[in-house]
């Protein structure tokens, strides 16, 4: 399996795994763990997403190409960010500093993730029976 992605990219995939772990975990578990008080829902949901991302990170370190779905997913959810929230920031002249790290993320999701990889295994190959 990993015979079709280059050393490079296993590497530089598990580089993105650890950033995640290291750094979207350190926003996120302090403030699930440090907060006080009820939690704005959506605001809730948010953090624990970050840090569930964060966990699941670990074992991108290991199995760099079984975790892509992660990476795919959080280039979807920047993807749709940028889109939705940056975008019409954007154009009323306006900016948060979230929209940079979203930019640099989506980027560096686009050069990592295996696209030859993702063609044959998750748009070529046959999906698993319904029954």
């Amino acid at each position: 399996m990993s015979e079709e992605t280059s050393r490079l990219r296993l590497y530089l995939m598990r580089f993105v795994y650890l950033g995640n772990f290291v750094f979207v975990g350190l926003s996120a578990w302090p403030a699930l763990i440090n907060h006080v008080g009820e939690w704005d829902p959506v605001r809730g949901a948010a953090f624990s997403f970050w840090a569930a991302l964060s966990l699941l990170s670990v074992l991108g370190l290991r199995y760099p190409l079984r975790m892509l779905p992660l990476l795919l997913l959080q280039l979807l959810y920047k993807s749709i960010w940028l889109i939705a929230v940056a975008l019409p920031l954007w154009s009323a002249g306006r900016s948060t500093g979230l929209a940079n790290i979203f930019v640099a993320g989506f980027v560096a999701d686009l050069i990592v993730i295996p696209w030859s990889y993702v063609l044959a295994n998750y748009v070529k190959k046959p999906g698993d029976r319904w029954r």
